[in-house]
């Protein structure tokens, strides 16, 4: 039998991507969903004509958005808990560069996404050709040379055999839970369809471990030995205690020892919010409770954490003269941020030698009242403030209330960008690890309703809920083509507050008016955009992309739309107006953004000395 199969560089691609599977305590999975494309000049003829003799192995769906498909693939990595992944595909040029966007967004969350961008001809003969970077400089830098500071591994094939070391090299990463993130592929678009006679190993089935690393046992006793010395001590659960499965490791310590828990954007639904020891939300988007806990706090337990300026209110939220941190991480660079004892460790096996070091130790009953107290209270202002009952319109925070109230606990609710993360970081109940789905480690504008078909891509038995502004639905919409095309049924709650409500905001607190960030008509001479507000239609445009579309003009209205939603077997869009001037607001927190120096701005000037004031609270925490 021949040890070598004939085939084309694209089909070879295709055919290994198939044959990649994970195995995670036991349980094996296939790596690789399929491949979402958009096919152009430079991957028609190569990868196109794979998936088309191939299609049986590794299903394609048509995309409508080259950035859109990579959020696509982060939301359902994510969702997956970074065991699963989807490939992407585009044309050489624009095509390719669309990707961008998308490729820091899954690098920045470490989420594991295969970018397959054309690039021009390696042979160099047809040159420049169609949608090509001529560098006079060097013929070597196409567009795709842009990904490099993006991806965490980048490689371009310029001959058929590279592809062998190249695509293991790229498992390597993508399965890594450290390393992980946005991996490119150039394919020039010649050696796609260059032929080479790959070996059948290349081709076959492969499983890839994914490890959990216990905590080294010395850096485990001292972390102990300074969680037994504290009187407030305060954990804080990221987005690793999710990826890792770790929610009953953390239950089961959480309930052994008393530790109060405050959560991460990543990390919300670590612990279910009734659940005596959650606080609710840290930093800038948080609650009282746990920005009071983190202030006063002695020694800090991060978790899964990357300690973003958000986290940790610009290093003004732990103000104890001789705080601590211990930071258990599967990735040293951040076990080792703000000067903590590392605990280099998945999130699992890393809680349980915790419990185990910490067994017959809890936290004094004052410290533990005192945390639940702030539980309950928070839960009371959450009530009052999803359910008041605003007039004519509703606030934000009733709209999520209302979504709230209606939703099952493994329902999930998919979100990005603008104001409506901070208000659901403080305000949504989540009564299951993954019923909550917030991309902000990039803030993603666009992200919602693609991220959400990802979502539901790979939890088909769950409701998914996309809940969107008015200024991230006009900028990326098109996926709910994409989820009709393929049968995916979301439920988009389209809020419509004439602008971008969160940077409106933002520039009202720095002095700033709101400047530039609401949807007016320009009136001529006007340095500001002051005429009425913009006519959009955003129940008839999602209604022009075959979406069942309903007008919500209530929070009665939005409820029976709900109802209504539930079911309809296709996409749904509900279009809400909110009063955008109704606000959640901050509470205990600061969030850094340097207000000018110097104005002839009364309201500016008078922010600056807000400004000034706070930026004494800033640690270094090194």
């Amino acid at each position: 039998m021949s040890d070598t199969v004939r085939l084309t560089m694209a089909q070879a691609l295709v055919r290994f991507l198939a044959a990649q599977h994970v195995e995670r305590d036991g349980v094996e999975r296939r790596f690789f969903a399929g491949v979402l494309g958009i096919f152009g000049h430079g991957n028609v003829a190569g990868v196109g004509q794979a998936l088309h003799q191939l299609g049986a192995d590794l299903p394609y769906v048509l995309s409508r958005n080259e950035q859109a498909q990579v959020h696509t693939a982060a939301g359902y990595a994510r969702m997956a808990n970074r065991l699963g992944a989807w490939a992407c595909t585009s044309s050489i040029g624009p095509g390719a560069t669309n990707m961008l966007t998308g490729a820091a967004g899954a690098t920045i969350n470490r989420l594991p996404v295969l970018l397959l961008p054309g690039d021009t001809f390696a042979s160099r003969r047809p040159a420049p050709v169609l949608q090509q970077l001529e560098v006079p400089a060097s013929h070597d830098v196409t567009v795709n040379d842009a990904f490099r500071p993006l991806s965490r591994y980048w490689d371009r094939i310029q001959r058929p055999e590279q592809l062998v070391v190249a695509a293991a090299e790229a498992m390597r990463v993508l399965t890594d839970p450290v390393d992980t993130g946005a991996v490119t592929l150039a394919l020039p678009q010649d050696v796609q369809a260059e032929a080479f006679d790959y070996p059948t190993s290349f081709v076959r089935k492969r499983t890839w471990r994914i490890e959990r690393r216990p905590s080294e046992p010395a850096a485990l006793a001292e972390a102990a030995t300074r969680i037994r010395a504290a009187k407030r001590p305060l954990l804080v659960a990221g987005g690793g205690v999710i990826y890792s499965e770790a929610t009953d490791a953390l239950r089961q310590l959480v309930d052994a020892t008393g530790i109060p828990v405050a959560e991460t954007m990543a990390g919300k639904g670590a612990l279910p919010f009734d659940h005596p020891g959650a606080i609710g939300a840290l930093g800038v988007t948080g609650t009282p409770g746990a920005n009071v806990l983190a202030r006063e706090a002695d020694v800090v337990i991060g978790v899964g954490t990357r300690w973003t300026d958000f986290s940790t209110a610009s290093r003004t939220a732990f103000q104890d003269p001789d705080v601590t941190f211990v930071n258990l991480n599967v990735a040293r660079v951040d076990a080792l941020k703000l000067g903590g004892i590392a605990l280099v460790a998945d999130a699992r096996r890393g809680l349980e030698g915790l419990a185990a070091a910490l067994e017959g130790w809890s936290v004094g009953a004052e410290h533990r009242a005192r945390a639940e107290a702030f539980g309950r209270e928070w839960n009371a202002t959450v009530e009052r403030l999803t359910h008041a009952g605003h007039e004519p319109l509703p606030s934000q925070a009733e709209v999520i209330g209302a979504l709230n109230d209606f939703a099952d606990p493994r329902d999930v609710v998919v979100c990005a960008a603008g104001s409506l993360p901070g208000d659901l970081h403080k305000l949504w109940r989540s009564r299951d690890p993954k019923s909550y789905h917030v991309e902000y480690g990039f803030s993603c504008m666009g992200y919602e309703v693609a991220g959400g078909l990802g979502v539901k891509l790979a939890a088909p038995d769950r409701e998914v809920y996309v809940m969107v502004g008015d200024g991230s639905w006009l900028m990326m919409s098109g996926e709910i083509v994409t989820s009709l095309q393929e049968g995916v049924k979301l439920v988009v709650v389209l809020v419509d507050n004439h602008g971008f409500a969160s940077i409106g905001g933002l520039s009202q607190s720095l002095g700033s008016d709101g400047f530039g960030t609401e949807y007016r008509y320009r009136v001529k001479g006007e340095t500001d955009l002051t005429g009425a507000q913009l006519p959009v239609d955003l129940a008839a445009n999602a209604a022009s992309l075959g979406a069942h579309s309903i007008r919500a003009r209530s929070i009665a209205d939005l409820s029976s739309a709900l109802a209504e939603a539930k079911r309809v077997d296709r996409t749904v869009v509900i279009t809400i107006e909110t009063e955008p001037e109704i606000r959640v607001g901050s509470f205990e927190s600061w969030w850094d953004v340097p207000v000018a120096e110097t104005s002839e701005q009364g309201p500016v000037r008078d922010a600056r000395a807000r400004y000034e004031k706070q930026l004494q609270q800033e640690r270094w925490l090194i």
